[in-house]
């Protein structure tokens, strides 16, 4: 595939696709600078809710939509903040709002494991395409860390919260590396 348009308008989550798509051949070109409407997340699912964008992409600019959907499943929490984990402390909230509200939610409690999962989607290229990755740790008393962006710096990975990795082994390692790499493999 020649061109692609990452279904983001999130500078963060464009960076991590792009540095983790550049080491295969997926894609010549990631097509910046175009103008899309924004789609409200509106499905129960995080593959519905990565399809809704990158359809939305595909239309709107004719190329190859890749879009991602990403969720926090907290056991202790019954799974929340789930499909909502962007907008968990409302729909302006930023990333330190959602860390706060998460860390306050959970309190004391004991039982800390977590699961990101990262749905991506490709449409425009063919058949559609769906994949799916998923990283478990635990979710941190207090935040640690000063890279990544998100939850990283509340997600514990074998000891060290996703904000402690370089990008280079954060993208080793991803929920939203590991959703790419199936994609890669289906191509």
């Amino acid at each position: 595939m020649e061109r692609l348009v990452v279904a983001s308008k999130n500078p963060d989550k464009i960076a991590e696709i792009e540095a983790v798509l550049v080491a295969t051949t997926l894609v010549g070109e990631l097509v910046r600078g175009l103008d899309w409407p924004d789609v409200d997340e509106t499905e129960s699912t995080l593959e519905g809710n990565a399809l809704l964008k990158a359809r939305a992409v595909h239309e709107a600019t004719g190329l190859p939509g890749l879009a991602d959907d990403t969720g926090l499943f907290v056991d202790a929490l019954g799974g929340l903040p789930g499909v909502t984990t962007a907008r968990f402390a409302g729909p302006r909230a930023t990333y330190d709002d959602n860390v706060k509200l998460l860390l306050a939610t959970l309190g004391d409690q004991l039982d800390r494991t977590a699961t990101f999962r990262s749905v991506v989607a490709l449409v425009g290229s063919g058949e559609d395409l769906v994949a799916e990755g998923e990283l478990t740790g635990v979710i941190t008393n207090a935040p640690r860390g000063d890279n990544g962006f998100g939850y990283d710096p509340v997600f514990e990975v074998d000891g060290s919260t996703l904000a402690e990795l370089s990008d280079e082994e954060k993208n080793q390692i991803s929920h939203r590396a590991r959703a790419l790499q199936a994609l890669v493999e289906m191509l």
